[in-house]
């Protein structure tokens, strides 16, 4: 690891995601710019009119779906440009206009959806009657009347849609705060030499084989990170507060409800994750002991719950050893779906490494009309190779929505986000547990599945719990700080993990570490998202084509139907405990076979 990350401009061209693929030049951004602003102005001509006629209906939503098609086109540009050096002033600015520019188109349209609730069923039965080409948005708008309770007034929608801008405050200030500002100091690699603590590096760190590493990595980080906490309890704090407002405005009894029923996802669904989780905690408590066990250890802390468990078995995975390996583990899905992943691997769809001021962490994102973009922070290890794999899945699920739907129905719901990429790692995982012939390889590919239990499901969910009480916290009044916050993750993960851990001091801030918790609800669908996608992996390869072709229907399906009800062609139903309870149920057996290795 490097003691200084490099500059933006010293990175390796074949290493960075080629931008050109949206534009060209900066000019061709500028020109969709105004297109958008142009074809805004027409839209609002119809304000007052939506459903006048059928005509004016079809004009008002095929504007709007072209300039939200451009909008979502445009701010892949400069959200790609922002994130590979965000201490880049000319990219803030880029970004920053882009942002204000959706802000103020959403205020500018919003007075559509009310004027479409305002319509009678009659006089839409009739416009579709007479006007074949609105059949494309019927599905739509029957969604636009499920949120009709709601829906505000067309005056209202327009006053919500300006607090747009103010409402990614929390989240901005959290992103400029952890990317760009904190700095931590350096820390003593395996062989003593002084190396700079990054946000990128950490984790990388936590695995080492070295526990002083770990411990000293662990320590500096949470302490650094203590010693901004009310910084970060006032972000998450106005986060959670803009929340409610949000929420109290559209008439929903509970941030969390407000959150899910944007997916078309019933709370009774979060509810269920985490009542069934807390009911199987006795999973996690075993592969604490195991853990325990393992390293041999009087004492486990939690900067030893990164480390392998089997010893000695770890090695680098480069980057191209990682394609190879990826390519043959998904083979399995069909010869189209590894030539999509090939173009990904050598069309430079991929900004591979770390470099100063790049955003931490890894995702992938698309535009209608473009390849997907995938950000990694690729450090050679074992784990970086599962990350490709997952932002993959993120990928090719966009891929196959895109190229299947319209844009007003690719965009796949947030529920089902996590499933292909999870499914990619579960693939991934049982091909190379497949063809390991070392017993010791075995333990540590076991170890990698359970830690993929307990950092998916287990973590995740503990996460969502956290996050549902807090939320609940400041609706009932009370206001989030350092203290009220820090005690309540250090109580909830003395509990998930259980007896055998000690749940050392420093680990009551790592709720400050987690960006997640300014994304509306949105980590409970990592669990939920890898017990479906242990049962998809599941008959993929137990059934082979059959399975193959439903999967990819589902991927196909992009937001044409309610994503539980998505997720059924697949062969997995969320609604019901089962497949969080099989999963865990696979957890524990693994748990088994790897205690009757060591």
């Amino acid at each position: 690891m490097a003691t200084e990350l490099i500059s933006r401009d010293q990175v390796k061209e074949e290493d960075t995601w080629n931008l050109k693929d949206l534009y060209e030049k900066e000019a061709d951004w500028e020109s969709d710019i105004n297109l958008i602003e142009e074809k805004v102005a027409d839209i609002k001509k119809y304000e007052g009119r939506v459903c006048e006629s059928a005509d004016t209906l079809f004009a008002v939503l095929e504007s709007a779906a072209f300039v939200s098609e451009k909008l979502e086109y445009a701010y892949c540009y400069t959200a790609r440009l922002f994130d590979q050096d965000q201490g880049n002033t000319k990219h803030q600015g880029m970004n920053a206009r882009m942002i204000s520019l959706i802000a103020k188109v959403g205020s500018e349209v919003s007075f559509i959806d009310p004027e479409i609730l305002a319509c009678s069923e009659e006089a839409l039965n009739k416009f579709f009657d007479t006007k074949k080409e609105l059949e494309l948005y019927r599905k739509q708008i029957k969604e636009i009347q499920r949120l009709k309770e709601h829906t505000l007034s067309a005056e209202l929608e327009k006053v919500v849609a300006l607090t747009a801008e103010m409402s990614n405050t929390p989240g901005e200030i959290y992103e400029a705060f952890t990317n760009v500002d904190i700095t931590f100091p350096n820390i003593k690699d395996e062989n003593g030499k002084e190396e700079l603590l990054t946000q990128g590096n950490f984790v990388p760190y936590l695995m080492s084989a070295n526990r002083e590493v770990r411990k000293e990595a662990f320590e500096t980080y949470y302490h650094t990170m203590k010693s901004f906490v009310n910084t970060f309890a006032a972000a998450y704090n106005g986060e959670v507060k803009q929340r409610i407002f949000h929420s109290k405005m559209r008439k929903y009894s509970s941030n969390l409800e407000a959150a899910v029923d944007a997916n078309n996802v019933s709370p009774q669904v979060y509810d269920n994750l985490v009542n069934t989780v807390n009911a199987n905690l006795d999973k996690l408590h075993a592969y604490v002991s195991l853990r325990k066990k393992c390293l041999g250890v009087k004492e486990l802390h939690m900067y030893d719950i990164y480390t392998p468990m089997i010893a000695d078995v770890a090695k680098k995975v480069t980057y191209k050893e990682a394609q190879e390996t990826i390519l043959k583990a998904l083979a399995v899905l069909g010869d189209d779906y590894v030539a999509l992943l090939k173009e990904g691997f050598e069309n430079r769809w991929i900004d591979v490494y770390e470099n100063k001021g790049k955003q931490g962490g890894a995702y992938s994102d698309t535009a209608y009309g473009c390849h997907p973009y995938m950000l990694l922070n690729y450090h050679d290890t074992f784990d970086d190779m599962f990350t490709t794999a997952h932002e993959m899945g993120h990928s090719m699920h966009s891929y196959y929505s895109n190229s299947a739907q319209p844009y007003i129905y690719s965009g796949y719901k947030i529920f089902v986000a996590e499933v292909a990429s999870t499914c990619n790692e579960i693939l991934l995982l049982e091909y190379l547990l497949k063809n390991c012939q070392d017993k010791k390889e075995r333990a540590y590919l076991l170890n990698h599945y359970l830690d993929s239990f307990k950092g998916t499901v287990y973590r995740q969910t503990q996460f969502a719990e956290f996050e549902k009480i807090t939320n609940e916290m400041v609706e009932n009044g009370e206001s989030l700080n350092a203290e009220n916050l820090s005690s309540l993750y250090k109580d909830i993960n003395e509990r998930y993990y259980g007896p055998d851990m000690i749940s050392d001091d420093e680990i009551a801030y790592e709720w400050a570490r987690i960006p997640h918790f300014y994304y509306n609800f949105y980590v409970y669908q990592y669990a939920t998202s890898f017990c479906a996608a242990v049962a998809i992996a599941e008959m993929i390869l137990t059934e082979g084509e059959p399975a193959v072709a439903r999967y990819k229907k589902f991927l196909s399906s992009g937001c044409t139907d309610a994503p539980v009800e998505l997720l059924k062609i697949a062969g997995v139903d969320l609604t019901t405990p089962a497949p969080i309870e099989a999963a865990l149920k696979k957890m524990g057996d693994i748990v088994d076979e790897l205690a009757s290795l060591v």
